[in-house]
């Protein structure tokens, strides 16, 4: 975890215990769009748990181990769809950056969201 006043790894522009931070403690993300740059934070922080638990239940993998050589270290959300809070569905285009000790890449993705219960999980995604 970072602390609270230290820029949010999402780019938001706001720190991390007023962007992503509260939502890794448990607290529900507001929108789809949160729900995303929330989850590329717990990639950035290496926060599995925080991955698996905000992944739904019918496509969740049991376990989920991240490479801790890869640093993701910018977020772009490309378009959004639907996803606010009094929707029960949402579509989240993004681009993120990572790099390790020798290659640089780009993962480019439109990522499915669902409501339930009021909490909003990642369902899965499509690659660009």
């Amino acid at each position: 975890m970072l602390p609270d006043d230290q820029r949010c790894p999402c780019l938001s522009g706001n720190p991390y215990g007023e962007c992503c931070g509260p939502l890794h403690a448990g607290a529900a993300a507001p929108t789809a769009e949160r729900l995303m740059r929330s989850r590329f934070s717990a990639f950035a922080l290496g926060l599995p748990e925080y991955l698996l638990r905000s992944w739904h239940p019918s496509t969740r993998p049991d376990e989920l181990t991240l490479d801790p050589a890869q640093r993701w270290t910018r977020l772009d959300i490309v378009s959004t769809r639907a996803g606010g809070p009094f929707d029960s569905r949402g579509t989240v285009a993004f681009r993120a950056w990572w790099r390790t000790d020798d290659s640089r890449g780009t993962l480019e993705e439109t990522s499915e969201f669902v409501r339930e219960q009021g909490c909003w999980f990642y369902v899965d995604g499509v690659g660009a």
